[in-house]
């Protein structure tokens, strides 16, 4: 069996990703190859040859990214924090953004807290913290079934892993009651949730593989946000912090809805790493 050079293989899978209008394709060329291979992406330049199969299966995952299924999708992980999940249909597919959020929220907590994520989809906002503060006690919140069963599974694995356990709940973060149980005891609320408002154009690999549920926030695209601010002013106790992501037409209006809570103060906004705005936090009285 004549063996081929790599390299040209990803070359070539570069090139057929950008003329196919792919966003980033040298990342997802080489991210495809070494998930073909089994091997991280650094190794890629210690891997000079491979077998024939090796480059047609790099072939058959670039067809299907050219035509714009998500990475994510066909690699079966995404990444945040620290904490690799799993992904695919049906679960809101987490994206680099969110670092900025997680960040921010290890910053202003304590060793052990209380913590509550809403809309938590893959569970990814409440595992990287549970990973990255193993003395806090998490909990996830989401909707939908079917992203429940993901964030399970990936709660599962995290366990299995050595981090501690979090707390998933089956819930509606828009219902008056969901988590009323921990009214006044919770340190950090973080949130991820819908926010792009209906009419905005989204590529494809968001309209056509993320959940409608998942992306998009009602016209104004503050429709689930409305409900995760009055939640959060319940949840949290004195000194709590509260966190939300939010599409970068709401740089005014979420610490609008955060400023008219009588209960919490120091409203910020705050840009991510393009200097777009990102999430806009606050902090319980």
């Amino acid at each position: 069996m004549t063996r081929h050079p790599l390299r040209p293989a990803v070359l070539e899978a570069e090139r057929l990703l950008a003329a196919a209008g792919v966003a980033s394709p040298r990342v997802d060329a080489e991210l495809l190859a070494a998930h073909v291979l089994g091997v991280e992406r650094s190794r890629l330049p210690l891997i000079p040859l491979v077998d024939p199969p090796v480059v047609e299966a790099l072939h058959g995952l670039v067809r299907k990214r050219m035509a714009r299924v998500p990475l994510q999708h066909l690699t079966g992980w995404a990444h945040l924090g620290g904490v690799d999940l799993d992904v695919g249909p049906g679960v809101f597919v987490p994206r680099p953004e969110t670092e900025l959020l997680l960040e921010w929220a290890l910053s202003t907590v304590g060793p052990d807290p209380v913590v509550v994520d809403l809309c938590t989809g893959s569970g990814a906002l409440a595992l990287a913290v549970a990973h990255r503060l193993p003395g806090a006690v998490v909990h996830a919140v989401e909707r939908d079934p079917v992203a429940l069963s993901w964030a399970r599974r990936n709660a599962d694995a995290r366990t299995t892993a050595g981090d501690r356990p979090i707390h998933l709940h089956a819930g509606d973060v828009t219902h008056p009651d969901v988590l009323s149980d921990l009214d006044g005891t919770v340190d950090l609320v973080l949130c991820n949730p819908p926010y792009v408002p209906d009419d905005t154009p989204v590529p494809p690999e968001v309209a056509d593989h993320d959940p409608r549920a998942a992306v998009f926030g009602g016209p104004d695209g503050l429709d689930v946000i409305r409900h995760v601010v009055t939640l959060a002013a319940r949840l949290l106790k004195p000194g709590g912090h509260v966190g939300i992501e939010h599409d970068d037409t709401h740089a005014e209006a979420v610490p609008a809805l955060l400023s008219a809570r009588r209960v919490l103060t120091d409203v910020q906004d705050h840009a991510d790493l393009a200097g777009r705005p990102r999430y806009a936090t606050a902090r319980r009285t």
